[in-house]
């Protein structure tokens, strides 16, 4: 893979990998909701947004290929996330790698998550659904999502049938999602996703998201009938997929061990306290209770030991292999 060392945006870089799959610039329509109540209950609301990614198709005179979105991490399009997008395609699956940052003006959101909403980024998700179905050469039965950190919780959310119906239409949706060291503070009342499958991944050493709540929500979409399974990976900490040492961010502002804000079946946030459903709550209002509360805490470790990044693409692939139903 040849990509420029340094660019100041994700669409203005060539990406060329060594198979010969070259990326290209799409630009599709998003939405800014302020929380999963307007995403939800209220969407003539909301602020439209304009998203980027490149689609990466493999290589050959595939008809049809199945795609896969890759959401980045707080942190943004990393070389690990494109070096997943790679690896599908040598699958002979397309990979659609969004940048949720630039086009909103951000450039991290390691200090300050609330810079745009989670629900936000879930809708960037459906928004990628969305254009991809409708692309030529890709199949619209068989559009996936593996998302990173912050990442992973936007395709666990976009995976919602309470979420995907008013966006998507009933029973429209993804056909499997992938969610890596997701934080999972946010769940839905009603974890109903339907068809699509589920898959997360988490270190046992993660410092930045919860092993507990990963388990906690995948084990609810299971008790909802929904194909859900995790997987805990012992020694590893946040990010063990990048090929870098573990390192520590300083400026990270973590709060995992909040108590888990449940989300009603109009999208509105429960707050952990009063129990009560508040359409006007949004994720700066919990995550201030949850400073207030004594839960902040700032630091957190992201990088991967020797074998923990073959270890995630292995999983990946065998995860992509029986979702997507490619050939072995």
């Amino acid at each position: 893979m040849s990509a420029p060392a340094q660019s100041p945006r994700f669409r203005d870089q060539d990406i060329a990998f060594a198979n010969g799959s070259t990326g290209e610039t799409l630009v599709f329509e998003t939405a800014d909701p302020v929380n999963f109540h307007q995403a939800i209950s209220s969407r003539a609301t909301m602020q439209t947004a304009t998203m980027e990614g490149k689609l990466f198709r493999p290589p050959g005179d595939a008809a049809a290929a199945p795609v896969v979105v890759i959401v980045p991490s707080s942190l943004g399009v990393a070389a690990s996330h494109l070096g997943h997008a790679e690896s599908l395609t040598g699958l002979g699956v397309a990979a659609f790698v969004i940048d949720p940052f630039a086009p909103r003006g951000v450039t991290s959101t390691v200090a300050n998550q609330t810079q745009y909403s989670f629900a936000a980024s879930a809708y960037d998700v459906l928004a990628a659904v969305r254009l991809l179905a409708g692309l030529p050469g890709i199949d619209a039965g068989r559009i996936g999502a593996q998302g990173h950190s912050r990442g992973g919780s936007a395709v666990l959310s976009a995976a919602m049938r309470r979420l995907a119906d008013p966006v998507l239409g009933p029973g429209v949706g993804l056909r499997a999602v992938f969610a890596a060291y997701p934080w999972c503070g946010e769940q839905f009342l009603d974890p109903d996703v339907g068809r699509t499958r589920v898959r997360a991944i988490i270190g046992d050493r993660d410092d930045w998201c919860l092993p507990q709540q990963v388990q906690g929500d995948l084990q609810a979409i299971r008790l909802r009938g929904g194909d859900a399974a995790w997987r805990l990976v012992e020694a590893a900490g946040h990010s063990f997929d990048r090929n870098t040492p573990p390192e520590r961010i300083e400026d990270a502002s973590v709060s995992s061990a909040a108590p888990t804000v449940y989300v009603a079946n109009d999208g509105a946030f429960i707050h952990p306290v009063d129990g009560r459903p508040d359409p006007g709550l949004t994720d700066r209002d919990l995550m201030v209770y949850a400073l207030k509360a004594g839960y902040g805490v700032r630091g957190a470790t992201i990088g991967g030991l020797p074998g923990q990044p073959a270890l995630f693409r292995e999983d990946i692939v065998t995860f992509w292999r029986g979702a997507l139903g490619l050939p072995d």
